[in-house]
């Protein structure tokens, strides 16, 4: 835990950044059930495999901008030319298989949709808190569990890709499927109503 000069108890990663800070206190761990939204997490923590969260959300709004908004379905059409676009755009990390695995996963959710299912369904279907006793230091975070590995095999059945079970389990923390804000944590109580 930190104590912020505001005074309130933070989990220990978002310390000294403000911008981080916010991500804490105002996003990470809420409940999210909108598949635009879902969707975006889920590449974003495709493209922050082997890097810092900090580095991708200092660019998530440039992320937004280069990827329509992460509109599924205009990402869904996105060809050769808007690869080399990418790979060309400084303000996003310029991986070509993320780059590649974002707009499979954009067809991939649009085919989720043709068959009458939603990218909400099949995620929370895996939500994960039950009976977990609130972590109380970094070490009571896994990087990893049985319901992140039964998502990422899910999500993999359905053609998604850079949804590996580490993957999954920061995705499933983001979007509330599990708490992970520690206990004493000032975010605690609102991440879970």
């Amino acid at each position: 835990m930190v104590i912020g000069p505001d005074g309130l108890s933070r989990c220990w990663w978002c310390a000294g950044d403000e911008r981080y800070e916010a991500y804490h206190d105002e996003e990470w761990g809420r409940g999210v059930h909108d598949d635009t939204k879902l969707f975006e997490k889920l590449c974003l923590e495709g493209f922050q495999a082997g890097l810092s969260w900090l580095t991708i959300l200092r660019k998530r709004k440039h992320f937004r901008a280069a990827f329509a908004g992460f509109s599924p379905r205009a990402v869904a059409a996105f060809d050769g030319d808007d690869i080399d676009r990418l790979l060309g755009d400084a303000g996003i990390v310029r991986n070509r298989a993320k780059i590649q695995a974002t707009i499979g996963n954009a067809r991939a959710l649009c085919a989720l949709w043709e068959a009458s299912a939603t990218l909400d369904e099949l995620v929370w279907a895996f939500a994960d808190d039950e009976h977990r006793a609130p972590p109380r230091t970094a070490a009571d975070v896994p990087a990893t569990t049985p319901a992140s590995r039964a998502l990422s095999t899910a999500l993999k059945s359905h053609g998604f890709r850079f949804v590996g079970p580490t993957t999954c389990y920061a995705f499933m923390q983001a979007m509330g499927l599990v708490n992970d804000h520690l206990a004493g944590c000032d975010m605690r109580a609102a991440a879970r109503a």
